[in-house]
This record gives C-alpha cells, sequence and structure tokens, in this order.
C-alpha cells in the first residue's frame, strides 16, 4: 500500500484528485452491485388469472408476442 501512496504523491494536485475520484467510483459500483439482489415480490402477483389462463394458452401467447 505504501508504494501506491508513493505514487499517487508523485502526481500533480489535479490527478492526485481523480484518483481519489476514481476510487470513490470504484466503491461505489461495488457497493450497489451488492445491493442488487432478485426480488421475489413477484410471486402471487398474478393469482386473479390463475383460473382463467393455462400453460398452453401461455405458451401460445409468448409464441405470438415473440413473432
Amino acid at each position: 500500500m505504501k508504494n501506491i501512496e508513493q505514487e499517487i504523491h508523485r502526481l500533480p494536485k489535479d490527478l492526485q484528485q481523480e484518483v481519489i475520484d476514481f476510487i470513490d467510483f470504484l466503491i461505489k459500483r461495488r457497493a450497489h452491485k451488492k445491493k442488487k439482489k432478485a426480488g421475489l415480490g413477484w410471486i402471487g402477483g398474478l393469482k386473479e388469472y390463475r383460473n382463467k389462463y393455462n400453460s398452453l394458452d401461455l405458451q401460445k401467447k409468448a409464441t405470438e408476442w415473440r413473432d
């Protein structure tokens, strides 16, 4: 880690700030990725349609939508 600090101190002040900004960006990007978890809030969201459609109807509809 000392090598990184030494290299940063060798840079001009404006580039040092860029390095700090980039480090902040990397930290935020990683934190953002960790927050993404698959949610299961959709489960049961279509209960009212359970008796209206069967799997064959849904397959036909999906084929229509793709074409």
